[in-house]
């Protein structure tokens, strides 16, 4: 397969119970920087959204479990070799790459060799788009190469923004959706907000959900539909949509939609594709309830994480205690770890807190 060049609604049948609405008040925007680095804030102050009316959601607090930690072991498709000085070692594949990490506030563990043996080095020294910020010290790699997660194959791609196109982290949560899907005791439709290349959206589909999945980068939307050819899962349902996706989900609030299990991995700060401003803390409460309203009648799960310094998990836990109140199931919350290769070293990576339905199956 040549390299890739960088380019039904259902109406549930359940009867609604709504829930009571008020207005409060709500922090005026600010400019904040992605805290991964990704983007750079705007030098001008955004516009103000309009402030939503929060939903107030009556029932029980909900059985809860707290301070977990979901861990990604080494495998032949990932492994973290190394971290420290504010860098990390990795290996994608046969490939092993270097790239900043404001977590690795520690000294390296391995020699110098073993980091300047590396495939290819994100310099960020260069404002290109494409590999131009990337050093190949062996070869030239070229943009994209082949990668797999539990065999399912994807693109990797060497970015102006030192991403590659995967968080392997999140792989925790792409075999507990898998094994939910698997289990599940009727057809499962998957919700993935965020999307980004789709690595969790063909791991849904592949397990047998309907998969609708939202970005809001089109430039996002079309590597993840070239991930989709090169996993081969062309015949598998899944909806590709560029959209807001706050405005996504409340036109599928209004359609009477619902889903069995939702995904939202929201940046810290973002734009929709028509200058729609997103800021973790002013939007993800309304987001939230938009999410609640869109869950199924018995839902299995719905998984939210943060890669925002300035966020708790405890904050995540709360706001799921919140909205999600009276349902039949639990609110898991913890953090996502990297743990090194060769050594007891761990490297945390980001936030989560997920709502797992009475029926799933984990």
């Amino acid at each position: 397969m040549a390299k890739p060049k960088y380019k039904s609604d259902r109406r549930s049948g359940e009867k609604r119970s709504h829930p009571k609405k008020v207005q409060r008040d709500r922090p005026p925007y600010s400019e904040q920087q992605r805290s991964d680095g990704d983007a750079q804030a705007t030098k001008s102050k955004p516009p103000a959204a309009p402030i939503a009316e929060r939903q107030i959601f009556e029932g029980a607090r909900l059985a809860e479990k707290t301070g977990m930690v979901l861990e990604n072991p080494a495998s032949d498709d990932y492994a973290l070799l190394d971290s420290g000085s504010g860098q990390k070692l990795e290996r994608y594949g046969k490939i092993t790459i270097v790239r900043p990490e404001g977590q690795a506030i520690w000294l390296p563990k391995l020699d110098k060799g073993h980091w300047q043996n590396a495939d290819a080095i994100f310099t960020g020294d260069r404002e290109e788009e494409g590999t131009g910020r990337w050093k190949f010290p062996k070869k030239d790699l070229g943009e994209t190469w082949p990668l797999k997660f539990d065999d399912l194959s994807y693109w990797g791609r060497f970015t102006s923004f030192r991403h590659v196109g995967v968080f392997p982290e999140q792989a925790a949560h792409w075999f507990a959706l898998q094994k939910a899907i698997q289990h599940a005791n009727s057809p499962v439709r998957m919700l993935n907000l965020f999307g980004y290349t789709g690595i969790a959206s063909l791991v849904g589909a592949r397990a047998g959900a309907q998969v609708t999945h939202v970005d809001a980068s089109k430039k996002a939307i079309g590597w993840a539909k070239e991930n989709q050819e090169m996993a081969g899962l062309q015949d598998k349902p899944i909806r590709w949509i560029c959209d807001d996706a706050v405005k996504f989900c409340a036109r599928e609030v209004r359609r009477e939609q619902s889903y069995d299990i939702i995904l939202l991995d929201p940046p810290a700060y973002g734009r929709g594709p028509k200058g729609e401003v997103w800021q973790l803390f002013d939007h993800l409460p309304h987001m939230m309830d938009l999410v609640r309203q869109l869950q199924s009648q018995n839902p299995l799960m719905t998984v939210l994480t943060s890669y925002a310094i300035r966020a708790s998990s405890f904050a995540l836990h709360e706001i799921s205690q919140e909205v999600f109140a009276g349902l039949d199931g639990e609110i898991h919350t913890g953090e996502l770890i990297l743990k090194h290769q060769d050594s007891s070293r761990v490297l945390s990576t980001s936030m989560f807190s997920r709502f797992v339905g009475r029926e799933c199956v984990l």
